[in-house]
């Protein structure tokens, strides 16, 4: 009856479930779509809606191929070639609706289906903008940095559309990581595409990946941030060699996506940033090898960087000051147990009880402490700040944290009955519920919300485990990594096993059943061939209108007569 829905169920059934998983992902079907065969996911494929859906999805180099009638020349050009996408049969030829949605579509929007103007070729950017380039790229580095971060210390929120809250915007804001919310949105997007920080459900979350990327020197950084950014990029962008294509080429590559321009609009932002992408035509040294496909090098790179320096000037004024770009294992440690007051090209931390005891929190010690300043330090570690790291670490641990082995509850003990007074009337401490309790503190949340509460609050505290001995507690539990994903073919398991369920696909009785309740659902008038007792064929012209019981019941339009005939005996069916 519809020869191309047929031949297109045929040959979804002969697929396995991996495969057909696959197909439908790229298609964008629902996993709860209403289909019963491989009949209804034929006719859903094939139905306009769902091929335009299809096409504004394709690169230009796909769209060409299908109006030209055959098949993609290598499978670049989209994820799935286009027969694995169900818009062509395996020669490469369109179905019969996918061609009518191509020649509309292409009566509409020709230039989406023609060749481009060849990109000019690619020239040497000048010495100053690779200068700029290389600064872009340092101080995106350094932002994205701070942005981990804080991330690892406090996860940031999502709002239900997945951008990060105002809340947390604000937070980095204030402490100087970003500028705007593009700048954080763009971060994220490379932090994601290099593997450093993934979104989990409501929340995003620092990798262990995003965790050593922190401590790594810039090029390493770089490099790391430039692979993931060409991963990232969609196979319309993506030479068949693992590169990239022209830059020059970047806006046309998806002539029917209404979203395209915002999206190549960001990745060239995203590239700029990070000094991937120079002015066209110009290419900068260090990214020629990244767009013919090679691992990124950041030689070139690392000639316009600034030097990164090892050794600061510690002030009696509590202070730290670094002449230069601190390396950043160096300045990872060091903001550990001091705050930052500025950053540039020379650096300013300031060393307070507060963040102190909290690097202390960490798991630093007064001895470990004083150890990295010293090797750090050009000057040595000055009294004011040897005394305020000794006195930090006596104070430290003055209020424990555990749990009562007798209720379960967590339990606050501290020799200070005032300081004990002082957190029982916190109003920052409220959602604990904290009750007093003999010479002590008991609440219902868990030990580590009650600890960290604390911590936050600024109160020298320590955890305890059971056994009562000081305990290390890390916040970085922001580093584990959720589940991965679920696969097209879990996802779709329920569904093709319905499909595999429904007719066959082999036998014409199943095809025959399949075609005659289309028609039924339609109303459809069709041609019925009947093989009659004698051994005679006879058609019927009908409007369908009933199935059931073995019989096909429709109105007779010639004969003006409500005719019920055996499915049994019938040969073929067409549409009138």
């Amino acid at each position: 009856m519809v020869s191309d829905e047929r031949a297109l169920a045929t040959w979804l059934a002969g697929r396995d479930d991996t495969d057909v998983a696959a197909t439908l992902a790229a298609r964008g079907i629902s996993a709860s779509a209403a289909w019963n065969d491989f009949f209804d996911a034929a006719e859903a494929l094939l139905d306009p809606a769902s091929v335009d859906r299809a096409l504004v999805r394709l690169p230009r180099a796909a769209l060409a191929a299908l109006s030209a009638g055959a098949a993609a020349p290598h499978p670049a050009l989209t994820d799935l070639a286009l027969t694995d996408l169900a818009l062509t049969d395996d020669a490469g030829r369109p179905y019969a609706p996918i061609a009518e949605r191509v020649a509309a579509l292409r009566s509409t929007h020709p230039d989406a289906f023609g060749a481009v103007d060849p990109a000019p070729s690619r020239v040497p950017a000048d010495d100053r903008a690779a200068a700029a380039a290389a600064e872009r790229a340092f101080t995106t580095a350094g932002s994205l940095a701070d942005v981990l971060l804080a991330g690892l210390h406090v996860p940031f929120a999502r709002t239900g559309a997945g951008s990060v809250t105002a809340a947390d915007r604000k937070r980095l804001t204030e402490a100087g990581a970003i500028r705007d919310d593009d700048d954080l949105e763009d971060l994220l997007a490379a932090a994601s595409a290099a593997g450093l920080a993934v979104p989990a459900e409501r929340t995003w979350l620092v990798t262990d990946a995003g965790e050593k990327w922190l401590a790594a020197p810039t090029t390493e950084r770089w490099a790391r941030i430039a692979e993931g950014f060409r991963s990232s990029l969609p196979a319309g962008l993506r030479a068949p060699d693992g590169g990239v294509l022209d830059p020059a080429t970047w806006e046309s590559a998806y002539p029917l996506d209404p979203e395209w321009p915002d999206r190549v609009a960001r990745y060239r932002r995203i590239g700029r940033q990070w000094g991937l992408l120079a002015a066209d035509p110009a290419e900068f040294a260090w990214t020629t090898a990244l767009r013919e496909g090679a691992p990124a090098d950041p030689t070139g790179l690392a000639a316009h960087l600034p030097a990164e320096i090892d050794r600061v000037y510690l002030q009696a004024d509590l202070t730290a000051i670094a002449p230069g770009p601190l390396a950043p294992a160096l300045d990872l440690r060091l903001r550990g147990v001091a705050a930052r007051e500025s950053r540039a090209q020379a650096s300013t931390y300031r060393f307070t009880a507060e963040s102190l005891g909290a690097g202390m929190t960490e798991g630093e010690t007064a001895e470990s402490i004083s150890a990295f300043l010293s090797t750090l330090s050009l000057t040595g570690i000055p009294q004011p700040l040897a005394y305020l790291i000794e006195s930090t670490a006596a104070r430290h641990g003055l209020v424990r944290v555990g749990l009562d082995a007798a209720t379960g509850r967590t339990r606050i003990e501290t020799a200070d009955a005032s300081l004990r007074d002082t957190i029982a009337v916190d109003q920052a401490l409220r959602p604990l519920g904290l009750l007093p309790d003999a010479d002590g503190l008991v609440s219902r949340a868990p030990r580590d919300a009650v600890y960290w509460s604390l911590a936050d609050a600024r109160y020298p505290v320590v955890a305890l485990d059971d056994d009562g001995t000081p305990e290390l507690v890390r916040r970085r539990a922001g580093t584990a990594v959720p589940p991965p994903p679920p696969t097209p073919s879990q996802t779709y398991a329920r569904l093709i096993a319905t499909l595999r369920g429904g007719h066959g696909t082999d036998g014409e009785e199943g095809w025959l059943g399949r075609e005659l309740e289309q028609a039924v659902r339609a109303r459809s008038e069709i041609v019925v061939v009947v093989r009659m007792p004698d051994g005679s064929e006879r058609a019927f012209t009908l409007e369908a209108s009933g199935l059931g019981g073995g019989r096909l019941r429709g109105r007779d339009r010639a004969a003006d007569i409500e005719r019920t005939l055996p499915v049994s005996s019938i040969i073929s069916v067409r549409p009138a």
